[in-house]
């Protein structure tokens, strides 16, 4: 479990005082509330089950960022569940044309300039759901809007939201999200140390298949975001087809999901740590944004203020 400590000051090897991060970070805080939003989530799914996808329709799911790596997980998780077609589009790059029976946009922010123009663009040419935490933005006017300003954020880093949201879709899909909220529990028990391999690792890669590579993309661009570490992510099967020649002793390898066979022995030759645990790839992700504050403090980073980040991307016209 991450503690609670205070700011301090340090001084750095050119004699310039800094304030060192402390674990009291709005990320810390918003990371610490997610196994209560998922609860919440499965009311919510429920409550607004008449604007989300019906089985059977083609769905399409746009996002950006962390927005579009829950948009990919879900919709595999729809498309592996038999509920029917299910496209996850950049909404910069959005093919909103292909005759979708509903679009699903996801925007913490409600005002992303690419996630509006993608729904503008599809104009009145079906249903269209939108999914935010923030009132009053123009993302509300261009569908059924689903508001969750509980699940909001005042770190720039997105977790709550993202997997509050997802936790929504899942329950939406049938799925059992109060076997997740026990584990995301149970993970945020555990000790700081227990996460001493990857803390220290000069590189980390983040793999999974189906479902869990998208949350693998997402695992990696956290540690991006809060603390500028060389991370990458793949599929699983993909890592054995050049990546793993990026790994070697002092680098983790850090697999969501079940892992693919013989995926631990190829590891082990690089000599590489493989971090692997048997526990719900959305769960698994509290276990890597829990890194996140412990690497930002190492690096005397603030996590909430990520370098050249702001809460939305917000394009002139």
């Amino acid at each position: 479990m991450v503690a609670i400590l205070t700011q301090t000051s340090v001084s750095s090897h050119d004699g310039e005082v800094t304030t060192a991060p402390s674990r009291s970070t709005h990320l810390a805080a918003e990371i610490a509330t997610q196994p209560a939003n998922w609860a919440e989530a499965v009311g919510l799914a429920a409550r607004h089950s008449a604007v989300l996808p019906r089985t059977g329709e083609r769905v399409a799911v746009v996002g950006c960022g962390t927005s579009l790596f829950m948009a990919r997980a879900y919709a595999a998780l729809r498309e592996d569940g038999g509920q029917g077609v299910t496209d996850a589009w950049p909404a910069s790059t959005h093919r909103l044309a292909r005759g979708y029976d509903r679009v699903v946009a996801i925007s913490r922010s409600g005002t992303t300039t690419e996630v509006l123009q993608a729904l503008r663009d599809y104009g009145n040419a079906g249903p269209v759901t939108v999914i935010t935490s923030s009132p009053g933005t123009p993302l509300l006017g261009l569908g059924d809007p689903i508001l969750v300003p509980q699940f909001d954020e005042q770190s720039v880093v997105q977790t709550r939201f993202a997997t509050s949201t997802l936790a929504l879709l899942r329950a939406h899909l049938g799925e059992d999200v109060h076997a997740v909220v026990e584990q995301a529990k149970t993970i945020l028990d555990e000790p700081d140390d227990s996460l001493d391999v990857a803390r220290k690792a000069e590189q980390l890669t983040f793999v999974g298949m189906g479902w869990a590579a998208a949350l693998a993309e997402e695992a990696a661009l956290k540690l991006r975001e809060a603390t500028q570490s060389w991370v990458e992510a793949y599929l699983a099967t993909e890592y054995r087809h050049g990546p793993i020649s990026i790994s070697a002793p002092g680098r983790v390898v850090w697999a969501l999901g079940p892992l693919v066979p013989d995926f631990e022995r190829d590891v082990a030759v690089t000599g590489a740590e493989l971090v692997h645990h048997d526990t719900d790839p959305m769960a698994e992700l509290v276990r890597v944004q829990q890194l996140c504050v412990l690497r930002a403090i190492d690096r005397r980073l603030d996590p909430d203020q990520p370098r050249n980040l702001e809460r939305s991307v917000i394009l002139d016209p």
